[in-house]
């Protein structure tokens, strides 16, 4: 079961992507920014840093998924789904809101096919990770439930 959440967990859910994709472009703009410096407006500061603007697309990007999130992977709206499903829609969605924002945000010449080829191939390894990541936070919270269980069972003998 579900714990009650606030807002103030929402927030700090979507600040918490929010500083693991601010990571990420960090690392990007280190290994890439000077070579993508005037062809993406991700990476318009080269190496020396990542622009306000960027921050702020990338701020509503972390809330866009965190809504995602909200939507599709708790049991707030849909009840009688499986994870396979909810996962594929809430993958599908964040896709979709970051392909609009690639638009209205000019990330990157959109007729460039080889940009398309990297944000596909990265946005599909950005699903392995974090489907095994996901994966081996349930297998760490199991253990640990099932290591409870084994303790209430010996007490209670």
């Amino acid at each position: 079961m579900e714990e009650k959440k606030t807002i103030f967990n929402y927030i700090s859910q979507a600040f918490a992507t929010f500083g693991i994709i601010v990571l990420i472009f960090i690392t990007l703009s280190i290994i890439i920014g000077e070579s993508t410096k005037g062809y993406s407006t991700l990476f318009s500061m080269g190496k020396k840093g990542i622009s306000i603007r960027t921050l702020g697309e990338l701020l509503l990007l972390a809330i866009m998924i965190t809504l995602a999130q909200v939507v599709f992977l708790t049991d707030r709206w849909i009840m009688n789904m499986t994870m396979i499903i909810r996962n594929l829609l809430f993958f599908t969605a964040v896709l979709i809101v970051i392909v609009i924002m690639i638009f209205a945000f000019k990330w990157f010449p959109i007729g460039d096919v080889t940009a398309w080829i990297g944000f596909i191939i990265s946005y599909a390894l950005s699903i392995i990770i974090s489907t095994l990541v996901t994966k081996l936070k349930e297998r760490t919270e199991n253990s640990k439930m099932q290591e409870a269980l084994d303790n209430y069972n010996k007490k209670s003998s």
